[in-house]
């Protein structure tokens, strides 16, 4: 049902684990671009007519309009089973109180008596939030794209979803409600490379975008790459991805239940085990048979997903290969199911989000913890984060000089200018005196 991967025994070399040796989904971005770069072009000049046109194409639904009608966003909230509402709602509340920690104060540094530089945080004019809906329906999605958003400050956002046939051609309700609930009145029925299109090209229903966030499957990766520059993007998800980093003292129960909760999204998603107790991993081993038959989306999507070569457990000698493996690896959720989780978690360098211990196990993350959940994968958590309120944000320096601070640094500057062979520049800091910088030619 899994494989093995047996690293123990092996020397690293001390630049760090080869990543090749570890199991990951291959997700060809370079080749779907060519494939979404016609439809982004025919959004480009039709516009809604083409949006129609490929929902009927992709997603099997007649429509003559893509913006949701606002009382059906309304009618969709009124609707909501309470229960869901009420998990909605604890979700929401729980994130921004997350995310409203994270907004930054403009901050003043004097530089010199006279001089100062202040870094201004403006957020984003208009950003569009992309929500899934292929296999499952995503309302944590829109929360978690939506309140980060809010938080930051966003003055226009709108939400696009997949059309889905069972509900005559509108996302899924429960998407639906989840904007009503967050107050987004603006949402499309797009999916795919032309919803990323539609953001950022505009149409007659829809304005232009500056930023596009949000996963999405493979032509939602292509597009963003494609329309990157004319768009800000957050990040080009890939497959969704679990490491856990467990011991002897972890439970198998636990660890077996939390690999099967990722592959449960997708045949792509990946399910690692990093661990140095060869008994936990023939009991883990053991807990997946039995669990996977007792559970939905065998045969569509778990079996083939831990089955795959994106998923496996990996065996080494101690904690201290294990860290390398995980940092090498950079799952967008790594769990830490060892004796002082905690101590260990504080050493993980890489990773998109860590769960700490037997009681934080991704699925809190995905719904309730107040932590995002749309992460960097495919090993981007080396060198990326997760969506935040500074996602959507943009940090400007305004520079305040006195003539008195100017003249005491212009000697500075025009030497440096010179030293560039770019007297001009030099030539813009003396035509604000009338007498020779010191120090100039």
């Amino acid at each position: 049902m899994i494989s093995r991967i047996d690293l123990r025994g092996a020397a690293f070399p001390e630049g760090g684990i080869d990543r090749d040796l570890l199991p990951r989904a291959e997700l060809d971005v370079e080749a779907a671009l060519e494939k979404v770069r016609p439809i982004c072009d025919d959004v480009r000049h039709r516009g809604t007519a083409a949006l129609i046109e490929y929902a009927h194409r992709f997603d099997g639904v007649t429509m003559e309009r893509v913006r949701v009608p606002a009382e059906t966003l309304t009618r969709a909230l009124e609707e909501l089973d309470p229960a869901v509402r009420a998990a909605l709602e604890e979700s929401i509340r729980r994130a921004r109180l997350v995310h409203r920690e994270q907004r930054r104060a403009d901050h003043t540094t004097q530089v010199v008596p006279g001089g100062t530089v202040t870094e201004r945080w403006v957020p984003v004019e208009r950003v569009g939030l992309y929500a899934p809906g292929g296999r499952s329906v995503y309302p944590s999605s829109v929360v978690m794209n939506v309140v980060p958003a809010q938080e930051a400050g966003v003055a226009s956002m709108a939400v696009a979803s997949p059309p889905q046939a069972e509900f005559g051609g509108l996302p899924h309700p429960t998407i639906l409600a989840a904007c009503a609930l967050l107050g987004v009145d603006e949402v499309y029925a797009a999916g795919g490379a032309q919803a990323v299109a539609m953001f950022a090209y505009g149409t007659d229903e829809c304005r232009p975008v500056s930023m596009v966030t949000g996963p999405g499957n493979i032509w939602v990766a292509a597009a963003k790459r494609l329309l990157k520059g004319r768009i800000g993007i957050d990040a080009e998800a890939g497959p969704t991805e679990i490491a856990i980093l467990a011991d002897a003292t972890a439970d198998p129960v636990h660890v077996a239940a939390d690999l099967i909760s990722q592959a449960e999204h997708d045949p792509l998603a990946a399910s690692v085990l990093v661990t140095d107790s060869e008994e936990l991993a023939a009991t883990v081993e053991k807990e997946l048979e039995t669990q996977v038959a007792a559970t939905k989306h065998v045969e569509d999507r778990i079996a083939p997903a831990l089955a795959g070569r994106q998923s496996g457990i990996v065996l080494v000698d101690g904690l201290e290969q294990g860290l390398a493996v995980v940092d090498a690896y950079a799952a967008e959720h790594l769990e830490i199911q060892t004796e002082d989780a905690a101590a260990v978690a504080a050493r993980v360098r890489n990773a998109g989000a860590i769960f700490v211990g037997a009681y934080a196990p991704v699925s809190l993350g995905d719904y309730a913890a107040g932590s995002n959940h749309v992460l960097p994968t495919g090993g981007c958590a080396c060198h990326s984060s997760g969506l935040s309120v500074q996602s959507f944000l943009r940090g400007i320096h305004v520079v305040d000089y006195t003539r008195e601070a100017l003249a005491e640094v212009a000697g500075h500057v025009v030497t440096l200018a010179d030293a560039e062979d770019l007297p001009a520049h030099g030539a813009a800091v003396k035509a604000r005196f009338d007498w020779k910088v010191p120090g100039s030619k």
